[in-house]
């Protein structure tokens, strides 16, 4: 007979084949409908009745599903999707937003050296504070105003690619259970913003997935883009 007193279920999860702790994962009850998420070093803590069963899904890996017997802390093991391949072969596909940005900016030195000094004051010895000639160049001529197009540009791709390591497919679709051409469209729609990110915790973010995915549902058309013929009438 199945008991129907709650207590809390913790553990620690763990990558099955490297052994690291895993973080970001989210372990939902399929009893309840609650979930938590673990912490930064794998540890999680969750109510739950015995019976119940808990799912644990992460991006990056394979879903477990668990039956609560009792409350012994446990230890959770989930298979990675991605094959294991050497660092130096998948270096520049996996680089983070940040190392993507520092590369940029190494490759395009120029637009972030002198041409990037944005002090109009410059301190003259004997003379005090004047108009910075490298400042004035920099805002009057042609290449002063491609290098400011450029790290603009530049800095708008990091924002993306921001966007882009968060608000992934795989993860998009684990939540939503939207697929192929569906999820394309979902996640075309509803892309969150890069300050919206900045501050959301993983929660929030699945949270604002969930409930755009009910706005979704009832209206899959809403926030589609005219066609081009219509703007034309």
């Amino acid at each position: 007979m199945r008991s129907f007193a709650q207590g809390k279920l913790s553990g620690i999860i763990f990558d099955s084949d490297s052994k690291d702790r895993l973080s970001r994962v989210n372990i939902t009850n399929l009893s309840s409908g609650f979930f938590v998420f673990d912490n930064l070093n794998g540890v999680f803590e969750i109510d739950a009745k015995i019976g119940d069963k808990l799912v644990f899904s992460q991006a990056d890996h394979h879903p477990d599903t668990i039956l609560v017997r009792n409350y012994t802390p446990i230890a959770v093991y989930l298979k990675s999707i991605s094959i294991h391949l050497k660092p130096v072969n998948i270096f520049e596909n996996r680089m983070d937003p940040q190392a993507r940005l520092n590369a940029k900016k190494k490759d395009y030195s120029k637009a972030y050296g002198s041409l990037a000094s944005n002090d109009f004051l410059a301190l003259t010895p004997g003379l005090g504070v004047g108009l910075g000639i490298d400042a004035i160049w920099n805002a009057l001529s042609r290449s002063g105003r491609n290098a400011a197009h450029l790290r603009e540009t530049i800095e708008n791709d990091y924002k993306q690619d921001v966007v882009d390591s968060r608000f992934n497919s795989a993860l998009v679709g684990q939540i939503t259970g939207l697929k192929g051409e569906r999820l394309k469209d979902f996640m075309k729609k509803y892309r969150p913003g890069y300050y919206f990110l900045q501050s959301a915790s993983d929660y929030e973010l699945i949270t604002s997935i969930r409930t755009n995915l009910k706005r979704y549902l009832r209206n899959p058309a809403a926030h589609a883009l005219m066609p081009l013929d219509s703007l034309k009438k």
